[in-house]
């Protein structure tokens, strides 16, 4: 909480303000499968931090890590009730989630599945953190043989670790034309270099996806750009459940994987002139979670900090990066609210000040 003087004027003299953070009821987390431990402890923290119950409900793909947590947290002395791990399958969620008994729902997962759950609940408060389709911006003063093998090697490192399924993975690549020629083929090539395999052996870069119908429609939106006039410069293969990492160019704007978010290890190449059409770029989408931008130049860095339409921006890498204490989450289709400790802890709770008047000090 805090404290705040009231004798700005000559009615407040003698009185003081004490503002605390009370919780705002019981929260429903919902937790997707693609980080299962994390990110269900990103929903559990904060609850726990500032006294709010928690009802969490982990993806049905993958609820062994949100149960694992909650032995650990049945070893603890917290109040019985203060959290609940209960696997749901998603037909049978519409009951929970419309249950007047939890005020506040935060769901992490799809932008079509988070905007369906706050549109039935318009009275309570939700926080949704959705879908993306990361930009790595490469301007024209990032332009050594250095420079640009880093960038190219950022790019294919985080367009397919968790076989792209994070939805801070670049997913589009925007380079100036004075270093796009010299950067696409290290692009294929660092790419091509990706160790596709079985996750559990440690040589592996890119495993499965979670499921093979994942993997065909990541399959249906390659064939789909391809045979609208993308070119495949790698990849654009499916063996059952992986999907090879893939490079596309000359993808038209219209095609469903330059708009949506592709969640699979595929990334899309756009030549553009000059820092203003790169940043325009960016912001030409319905998401807007986070970008990355490769500059030397620190008024760039604050220029794309003011221009790029996202929740974060990176300079020098890539935008796939997220630390559990800074506020994470995006703008436009990408979601509502904040993550992160602190700014979830906040979401949680509501202000109530208590004036305390001279009689009372």
């Amino acid at each position: 909480g805090e404290a705040q003087r009231l004798d700005t004027d000559a009615g407040g003299q003698g009185r003081l303000a004490l503002t605390r953070r009370f919780p705002k009821g019981v929260v429903l987390g919902i937790a997707p499968f693609n980080f299962p431990l994390n990110l269900c402890a990103h929903k559990i923290a904060p609850a726990i931090a500032v006294g709010a119950p928690i009802i969490l409900k982990p993806a049905p793909a993958t609820p062994l890590s949100g149960l694992i947590l909650g032995e650990l947290l049945a070893e603890t002395d917290l109040p019985a009730g203060s959290w609940s791990i209960l696997p749901v399958a998603n037909d049978k969620m519409p009951a929970l989630v419309q249950d007047e008994r939890m005020p506040v729902i935060s769901f992490t997962g799809s932008d079509k599945v988070g905007y369906a759950i706050m549109d039935s609940v318009p009275r309570k408060h939700c926080t949704l953190e959705l879908g993306g389709n990361g930009a790595a911006v490469i301007l024209d003063d990032f332009s050594s043989d250095e420079d640009l093998d880093w960038a190219a090697s950022r790019i294919a490192t985080f367009s397919n670790y968790q076989g792209g399924q994070s939805c801070i993975s670049v997913q589009r690549v925007i380079a100036d034309a004075a270093v796009y020629d010299r950067l696409v083929p290290r692009i294929v090539k660092a790419v091509e270099a990706q160790v596709t395999g079985d996750p559990s052996d440690p040589k592996t870069d890119v495993g499965p996806l979670v499921s093979e119908d994942a993997a065909k429609r990541v399959e249906s939106w390659v064939d789909e750009a391809a045979k609208a006039g993308a070119t495949v410069l790698t990849g654009g293969k499916r063996d059952g459940a992986s999907y090879a990492p893939t490079v596309l160019a000359d993808v038209p704007a219209d095609a469903t994987i330059a708009c949506e978010e592709v969640f699979g290890p595929v990334l899309t190449l756009k030549k553009v002139n000059g820092e203003e059409e790169a940043f325009a770029a960016v912001n030409d989408s319905k998401f807007g979670l986070q970008a990355g931008v490769f500059t030397h130049d620190l008024q760039v860095a604050f220029r794309a900090h003011r221009a790029l339409e996202v929740g974060g921006v990176v300079i020098g890498d890539a935008p796939s990066y997220r630390a559990d204490q800074m506020p994470y989450g995006g703008v436009k289709q990408s979601g509502v609210g904040r993550e992160g400790v602190r700014y979830a802890m906040d979401d949680y709770t509501y202000e109530r000040v208590m004036v305390l008047t001279g009689l009372a000090l």
